[in-house]
């Protein structure tokens, strides 16, 4: 049977947010939620975690955008890293130093293993950042030495499965973006999920998109999504993380799963 991961993205984003995640997983209304190390409040909402079900994957969210970097690097403003369009348009023009790039990842992945005594359970990036230009073969070395039993996230899909997912051209934009991973990650003897979604347009429909993104699910099909308090200033999708909250501890996940011929393990 295929197996369902419904994966909570951000961590860390602030404490108020970690509880609910945390609070989620011991309920099983989530199976994995990816961590931002960068996070000041990361090492004290860290021991939230050492009371999840063991059935949890605690994966590491690469953040190389719109936060404070771990190690200060040329290509912050303001001590802030660039939003995703900017490091996308860095990356494509191979204007990015990737000796900062890699001290930067090195010193995430020291920060999870510091709090979760532990590899990550998989590796993934902030807004997808992970799957860059001259970024992507990084966190690839990086996680084949140091977490080899981790499996990294791709958005790569079928197209039919694409083509069938609420706000489908994030979705396809996104796949176009991940192109090649999955092969590039087999290279480096390392695994990647097997069918994504996750996108809509974070507009309160949350409750509408869930059931979809469960639809043409591939053998090991991850779901992100960003459930949390809604309380850290500037959030711009404060909202919805309050309202796929709620969404989460009003259904039945295992229920939706099984319906769609999932296996979800919480």
């Amino acid at each position: 049977m295929n197996q369902l991961i419904l994966c909570a993205d951000d961590f860390a984003f602030s404490t108020e947010d970690s509880l609910v995640i945390a609070e989620l997983l011991r309920t099983g209304k989530l199976n994995a939620t990816s961590c931002m190390t960068v996070r000041p409040n990361w090492m004290a909402d860290s021991a939230m975690l050492h009371d999840v079900p063991d059935t949890a994957q605690i994966g590491l969210h690469l953040v190389l955008t719109e936060e404070a970097p771990i190690h200060p690097n040329g290509f912050t403003q303001g001590g802030v890293m660039p939003g995703i369009d900017p490091l996308t348009r860095l990356a494509a023009r191979g204007r990015l130093d990737l000796a900062e790039i890699a001290r930067e990842v090195e010193a995430q992945f020291d920060r999870f293993e510091t709090a979760m005594g532990r590899p990550p359970a998989f590796v993934d990036g902030h807004q997808h950042s992970h799957a860059l230009p001259g970024i992507r073969p990084i966190v690839l070395a990086t996680a084949r030495r140091r977490a080899p039993q981790a499996w990294v996230r791709t958005c790569e899909d079928r197209v039919a499965a694409l083509f069938g997912r609420p706000w489908r051209g994030k979705a396809i934009g996104s796949a176009y973006h991940s192109r090649g991973l999955r092969r590039a990650a087999e290279a480096e003897g390392l695994r990647c999920n097997r069918g994504f979604a996750g996108h809509y347009g974070f507009d309160g429909r949350f409750a509408e998109a869930l059931p979809r993104f469960l639809d043409k699910a591939g053998a090991l099909h991850l779901v992100m999504c960003h459930p949390g308090a809604g309380k850290r200033a500037g959030d711009t999708i404060a909202a919805a993380r309050r309202d796929e909250a709620d969404v989460l501890r009003a259904v039945s996940v295992s229920d939706m799963a099984r319906e769609h011929g999932l296996a979800f393990a919480a």
